[in-house]
């Protein structure tokens, strides 16, 4: 059956015809998204969901979207999703970072000669009949020093912008490294030397708890007088208030701004300014850009839906359709590895750590450890997913560390997962075979190679003579049949481990025959989704 899409907001036809092409049926709803009544009593029919920013995606609407897979935002800005919500029910949640870079870019440019030259204002008074051409004095750009707060993808193209406008660029980025400042072209320097040099600066981050009024009466202060302040990114990164008396006292030679604090903005303390520039959140507001992103967002989606790759998630990591089919066998053992921890280990988990040695090393380690998470918690939370696993282990406060390595053994690649309770250290570890099927190759440091199958036992026992026929014995009589039986122990009379891969479930009453054995100490069923 073919996946369904609701696009509940405004989308070109061209993108509507990219989810056909690629075998998603598509029901095109544009006005649907302003009926939230409407919208409520169909999304559990969709697989996935289409908008713009007209669409609100509620915590209600996710709890009625039984169906829902995935959320594709035509745009950057998702503050009409409820992302942790959507992430609680392992729904994925897109946007289109990239469709609007440009146009953004080249709005902050043009605002940046708007406000250099004042030419809102000169254009206001020109057209009411005056011709007031001394009262707009200008500056140039051309040698001028910009400094960019965010040297991201936008921030990149309005570098490359401001060289060939002949200005020298300040880049200020905790991410940019030194060499890579240097290919740009641009000095790479901390916060306060930016303010105290640049006489343009303009803002390319997102808004965050770090980057909240990043600009405040503190940062104004350490400026130089007359600097131009740039915003086409996040309202709440500049102090609003801050700004204004900054301007009215002559230290701020003039803004320009296409976002604000609270949107729609009908008042801010920027209103009226003399050399103040506003705009009503335009940056990505081009014929352009608008086609680019609801193209981008048919192409991220059915990709995902068809093939099960994942790009620009806010939710997942990325998954692209050419590693989709080399990493689904080993997501599949990555959740295997979890399940069997989460079934066999009841005490609380306080620390995990996931080894990935050799070729596993160089795969898409975030996937592969939001699959395992899924699956050694989904024992106590049955509709984990890869998407909300990762959220509910830091949620729990659970101690969560990576190791990759070089092959250091006679496997290609395989996982080890070990986690730590009070009472106890459990380690399992797999690998994918040339068939494509998960297999364990050692539990408890015991070496062994042993098929998956959907109902397994694993016996934990002193070495004992006697145990193989013990075990055959009792599921036989049982009417247990075993597909497949692997043994393995650390040394003579020491540990030792069975785990059987049997043709269906095992009874309480079974587990206790087993159990009534006086050298097992643990007989568990398991259950795996492996088909």
């Amino acid at each position: 059956m073919a996946p369904r899409v609701l696009v509940s907001d405004e989308l070109s036809e061209t993108a509507v015809q990219i989810f056909r092409d690629r075998g998603v049926e598509v029901d095109f709803q544009p006005q649907l998204g302003k009926d939230k009544d409407k919208l409520f009593e169909i999304i559990g029919n969709y697989d996935g969901l289409a908008i713009r920013s007209a669409t609100k995606v509620t915590e209600k609407i996710i709890e009625a979207a039984k169906n829902l897979k995935v959320v594709g935002r035509a745009g950057i800005g998702v503050d009409n999703v409820d992302i942790p919500a959507a992430s609680r029910r392992g729904i994925i949640v897109m946007n289109t970072p990239f469709g609007n870079s440009i146009t953004t870019a080249e709005h902050a440019i043009a605002l940046m000669f708007a406000v250099a030259r004042q030419l809102p204002s000169a254009d206001a008074s020109t057209q009411a009949g005056k011709w007031e051409k001394s009262k707009f004095m200008g500056v140039e750009i051309t040698g001028k020093t910009l400094g960019i707060i965010g040297a991201g993808n936008i921030g990149t193209i309005v570098i490359a912008r401001a060289l060939g406008l002949k200005m020298h660029v300040l880049a200020y980025d905790p991410f940019l490294s030194k060499e890579r400042a240097e290919e740009m072209g641009v000095t790479k320097v901390e916060l306060d030397e930016l303010f105290a040099r640049a006489d343009f600066i303009t803002l390319h981050v997102p808004l965050t708890d770090k980057t909240r009024n990043i600009i405040d009466a503190t940062a104004i202060a350490k400026m130089k007088q007359g600097v131009r302040i740039i915003n086409c990114a996040r309202g709440g990164l500049v102090d609003e208030a801050a700004l204004a008396a900054a301007i009215k006292s002559g230290h701020v030679a003039g803004a320009a701004f296409d976002v604000f604090e609270v949107e729609p903005a009908k008042e801010s303390p920027l209103f009226g300014l003399p050399n103040v520039v506003c705009t009503p959140h335009l940056g990505a507001s081009t014929t352009e850009a608008q086609e680019n992103v609801a193209l981008q967002v048919a192409e991220q989606m059915a990709d995902y839906l068809v093939k099960g790759a994942v790009s620009n998630a806010i939710n997942m990591p990325s998954i692209t359709a050419e590693e989709a089919p080399i990493l689904k066998p080993f997501i599949k053992l990555a959740d295997v590895l979890g399940a069997f921890v989460g079934q066999v280990t009841d005490d609380p988990i306080k620390e995990i750590e996931i080894l990935y040695d050799g070729v596993t090393a160089g795969m898409n380690t975030k996937a592969l450890t939001s699959a395992l998470l899924a699956g050694l918690i989904r024992n106590q939370v049955a509709d984990v997913n890869m998407v909300s696993a990762p959220i509910m282990i830091k949620e729990k406060g659970i101690v969560l560390a990576e190791v990759k390595r070089d092959k250091t053994g006679v496997y290609d690649g395989y996982i080890k997962l070990t986690v730590t309770t009070d009472s106890m250290t459990r380690s399992v570890a797999g690998t994918v075979f040339s068939d494509g099927k998960p297999r364990f190759i050692q539990i408890k440091g015991i070496n062994l190679d042993a098929d998956v199958g959907n109902h397994m036992v694993y016996i934990a026992n002193t070495d004992v003579p006697g145990m193989i026929g013990f075990i055959g014995t009792t599921l036989g009589s049982a009417g247990v049949n075993i597909a497949n039986f692997q043994l393995g122990r650390d040394k003579q009379g020491g540990d030792a481990i069975a785990l059987l891969y049997v043709d269906g479930p095992i009874s309480d009453d079974v587990l206790a025959k087993l159990t009534a054995h006086h050298a097992i100490r643990q007989a568990k069923p398991l259950v795996f989704a492996v088909d």
